[in-house]
């Protein structure tokens, strides 16, 4: 008989199987389920969109550091007429299996009105899997970190910049297509991976292409343009679906040497997964439930929302999903790790953010224990749009954010904030020394933002890492230059390779600081590697934001000091 129950139909899976004489008790938490109040599904034919679009726009333009959560889905067809206009913590989607499944004929705005045209801010916040057919011709996409825009297709240009051009700093495009001109205009780096666009317009200080059909030719530093022609390993990031009514969660596969888009070409290449392999995670669940669902067999839909830990989450077995919509929110109460994943394959991260809590965490992620050595080159695990904060929305510690065991992770697009504005913000209120740590070999990291810590932002201690696009501020609030002493060196690089690698590659990566508690702070250099054969980066660049503080080399020893007032780059083509 239970067997039968409708709760139940479809759950067995591989992990859930047990030989004949030993079955398991029957699973105690049901998968599938409904998507909770907060996840907002529109069809053509629903009344009143539009409104709907302006009430969760009002709640969340300004709601930087709110508690607010939602995901705005929309069913397969063409919809006319609507502005959905993007605030905090909002995703926008599409529920096909290719975004021209879903047509928007208006568009899907992010501007920055609400911080006067500024448009630095604009984090957490995404749009996926959606056709967008402007009005005017351009859609207005004025993003900061954390705000990723993938599997989209714009039928015109896009415009990533505020209304009047005021200051922007973003950003990440992957697997979409723009038909016409992307405009970045004012911002100040951005990251395009495995996309086509029809043209690109200009560059300010790092732009980074891989993969990318129609991108500008390498030319940094000017115009400061990245290009790879292809991304060396990617896989594309899970998605919601609908197959007829049945909600489906779609596993892209691995893609090696990837360019362009993943869509468009038939059916996309991978496979898929009914809700009901899912348990739907809902605010106030408990760390235990989630786990004992995992033990179980079922994946994790996190849905909107802010979930309170007591523990980590363990992740154990190969090819597990957690997929977070609507920037679903993981609070570590007590000093604990948000989530730790086993040495397995194919795990995959997506779609949440980390918040550290009050009482200082050694770690807020880790994937793969110390000591990982698997390899997992034939079924990586990926973190995709994985963001962490440290403060800002009130008080939170961590010695090290995300760390990284495992070895072939791809680590695509995340953004690791030790808060430099909001509550709970100051050198030692919201310390945090470390931003990411990898440890493992084989790492690849495309689009890495990593900004503000109170050391080092990124160490990386394993083989054979690769870097494709980074951006870091150092920390804002170094009360003095002995704070940041490191040794006999002045402060800590935001970016170091460790003495014992003999293998790292980085391209288009970035460091800028503004030290505006104590503007005479001198920074040695952005970034630190082994003089080693093996070791060699590509287009470095590093800023001093108005002249608060100043660095006196690029890497290691080399490149032109920054100086005065003026926010001009220095740049080292090639190292060594």
């Amino acid at each position: 008989a239970v067997a039968s129950a409708p709760a139940l139909a479809g759950l067995a899976t591989p992990a859930s199987a047990a030989p004949a004489g030993r079955r398991k008790s029957p699973r105690a938490l049901p998968g599938g389920g409904d998507l909770g109040p907060n996840v907002i599904v529109f069809a053509p034919s629903t009344p009143g969109i539009q409104a709907k679009l302006d009430e969760v726009f009002k709640k969340q333009e300004s709601a930087q550091f709110g508690t607010g959560r939602y995901a705005l889905l929309f069913k397969p067809g063409s919809y006319s007429g609507l502005n959905a206009q993007i605030g905090f913590y909002t995703s926008i989607a599409g529920l096909g299996l290719s975004p021209d499944d879903t047509t928007i004929n208006g568009d899907i705005t992010v501007d920055a009105g609400w911080f006067n045209g500024n448009a630095t801010q604009n984090f957490w916040r995404s749009a996926e899997n959606l056709a967008v057919v402007p009005v005017n011709g351009t859609n207005r996409w004025a993003v900061a970190q954390a705000a990723p825009f993938r599997r989209m297709h714009v039928r015109g240009g896009l415009n990533l910049s505020p209304n009047g051009y005021g200051w922007a700093s973003g950003g990440y495009i992957a697997d979409s297509r723009i038909d016409g001109q992307v405009g970045p205009y004012s911002q100040q780096q951005w990251y395009t991976r495995d996309s086509a666009i029809g043209s690109w317009l200009n560059g300010v200080w790092n732009m980074v292409f891989s993969g990318v059909e129609g991108a500008p030719g390498q030319s940094f530093p000017n115009p400061p343009y990245t290009t790879l022609d292809t991304t060396p390993v990617s896989r594309e990031k899970p998605f919601l679906y609908l197959n007829g009514s049945e909600y489906r969660v779609f596993l892209p596969e691995k893609r090696t040497n990837a360019r362009g888009v993943t869509w468009g070409n038939g059916t996309p290449r991978g496979t898929s997964l009914p809700l009901s392999q899912f348990y739907v995670a809902k605010p106030g669940v408990t760390a235990a439930t989630l786990n004992e669902a995992l033990a179980q067999g079922l994946q994790l839909l996190l849905t909107p929302g802010i979930y309170h830990l007591d523990q980590p989450i363990r992740v154990n077995r190969a090819n597990t999903v957690v997929l977070g919509l609507g920037y679903a929110t993981l609070i570590p109460d007590n000093g604990a790790t948000a989530l730790k994943v086993a040495d397995v394959d194919g795990v995959r991260l997506a779609g949440f953010l980390i918040d550290a809590g009050p009482v200082n965490s050694a770690t807020l992620l880790e994937v793969g224990p110390a000591g990982a050595s698997a390899d997992h080159s034939a079924n990586p695990t990926t973190v995709q749009d994985v963001f962490i904060r440290i403060g800002g929305a009130g008080p939170g510690k961590a010695t090290t954010s995300m760390v990284i065991n495992s070895r072939h992770t791809i680590v695509d697009h995340t953004w690791v904030w030790r808060a430099d504005h909001g509550d709970g913000v100051g050198w030692e209120t919201n310390r945090a020394d470390y931003g990411v740590r990898v440890n493992g070999d084989d790492v690849l990291a495309t689009g890495l933002f990593v900004e503000h810590f109170n050391k080092y932002d990124v160490q990386w201690f394993g083989q054979r890492g690769r870097t494709i696009f980074f951006q870091n501020e150092k920390a804002y609030d170094a009360p003095n230059q002995a704070a940041i002493q490191n040794g006999s060196i002045k402060g800590y690089a935001a970016y170091k390779v460790a003495d014992s690698v003999t293998t790292h590659e980085g391209w288009g990566l970035g460091s800028y600081c503004y030290y505006n508690v104590d503007p005479s702070i001198v920074q040695h250099h952005g970034f630190a590697a082994p003089n080693a054969s093996g070791v060699k980066f590509h287009n470095l660049l590093v800023v001093s934001l108005g002249g608060q503080g100043q660095y006196e080399r690029v890497i290691n020893d080399i490149g032109s000091p920054t100086s005065g007032t003026s926010t001009v780059p220095s740049t080292v083509v090639s190292y060594p």
